[in-house]
């Protein structure tokens, strides 16, 4: 009785999946939510957004038992070829049913763009393995991040630097004008820093206004600090900072003093912009 059941099994797997069956990785999308619509392939994702990838497999192997087992691996980067998140793997296993003859295996996997990511196309590389019938196959699927523009550097510097009217402003001021009483409020990024193990960065700054004269008006040695480490290395430090104009002070030309500094690249930078009270 035992071998008409062990043919019975053979014939179900070869059925389902003949040995002609190639593997393959289909119905591959990329949409904004979790089970939602596959977004257009001209989509333009933000930074810091998460990705919801989806896809099928075809073609795998089922054993005489009727099992399913396959592997896979998902590698996201950026346009420089950095990995975003560390590999995901894992794995499929399951044992078909008379009814499964079409049935293909679904992954779906969240992807995190990063905050500070830069613009470009990137990429996501998926890779499957039958362990059965002993294939693979692989596919790339390209997307698009619109991020925050900022040219490199090999050694620390401010870029950036631009003055806005108040915290929510999301367009800079043509010229940093203000009148007494106002706020000033400056945003700028700082880039070119060292990396220490696991990506970690500790970069500070201060701030100073220097009168016409060159009398310091005004200082915060230690304005920020940021101490952190990350699986993607960091392309920038973001800074800002707000000051608050006396309602008597004098018109004139008034110099804001940026001061940098990389503690593990033992580099310091500092950049002065100036900034006029009428």
């Amino acid at each position: 009785m035992v071998a008409p059941r062990f043919l019975f099994l053979i014939t179900l797997a070869s059925a389902l999946y003949g040995a002609d069956a190639t593997l393959s990785i289909v119905n591959v999308t990329i949409s904004d939510s979790d089970g939602g619509a596959a977004l257009p392939s001209g989509f333009t994702h933000v930074a810091g957004e998460t990705l919801f990838l989806s896809f099928q497999v075809a073609g795998y192997k089922a054993s005489s038992a009727a099992k399913v087992y396959l592997t896979y691996k998902i590698d996201a980067s950026d346009p420089h070829g950095v990995p975003l998140v560390e590999p995901l793997a894992a794995e499929i296993a399951d044992t078909l049913a008379p009814e499964d003859k079409n049935w293909k295996p679904t992954v779906r996997q969240e992807i995190q763009v990063p905050p500070l990511a830069d613009s470009g196309v990137y990429k996501i590389a998926i890779a499957v393995k039958d362990e059965i019938g002993h294939t693979a196959a692989s596919q790339e699927v390209a997307f698009t991040v619109r991020g925050h523009t900022l040219e490199p550097s090999d050694t620390l510097v401010i870029r950036n630097f631009r003055f806005y009217r108040g915290e929510q402003d999301t367009e800079p001021l043509p010229k940093g004008a203000y009148r007494p009483g106002d706020a000033v409020w400056a945003r700028f990024d700082i880039t070119g820093f060292k990396y220490g193990p696991d990506n970690t960065i500790q970069v500070s700054y201060g701030v100073a206004v220097i009168a016409a004269s060159g009398k310091e008006l005004w200082s915060q040695p230690e304005a920020a600090v940021e101490k952190s480490q990350s699986f993607y290395p960091k392309r920038y430090v973001p800074g800002s900072m707000s000051l608050k104009l006396q309602s008597n002070i004098r018109p004139g030309e008034y110099g804001m003093v940026i001061t940098a500094h990389d503690q593990l690249g033992n580099q310091t930078y500092e950049a002065r912009q100036n900034f006029t009270i009428e």
